[in-house]
């Protein structure tokens, strides 16, 4: 599960819960403006659940990578829905990494 919390009326905290991707093959991206679920990406065995790396990839524009708990993959998803409609919220590349996962 996640929680949103808006904070601009501090006395009147707004709280959203959205559905997670937890211990699952997909990836939640929240649009964390709108406090929607953007998209959920099916990707590999268990994705990592937090860290992660940024950067703008030749192709696919503004991209998060993050390593899996269950196989040496690295997914590679879009993150800029504005320039990169088409690759936003998917998984757009897969990199084979180096070890049994990412622990």
């Amino acid at each position: 599960m996640i929680l949103l919390v808006d904070y601009s009326d501090i006395s009147n905290l707004k709280t959203t819960t959205i559905e997670s991707a937890n211990n699952s093959n997909k990836i939640a991206a929240i649009d964390a403006k709108d406090g929607k679920l953007a998209g959920l990406t099916e990707v590999g065995k268990i994705p990592h659940p937090g860290r992660g790396a940024n950067f703008v990839h030749p192709k696919f524009g503004p991209v998060w990578a993050t390593g899996h708990l269950g196989d040496e993959t690295i997914s590679l998803i879009g993150t800029d829905p504005k320039k990169y409609k088409q690759y936003a919220f998917k998984q757009v590349a897969q990199l084979k990494g180096q070890g049994g996962g990412n622990l």
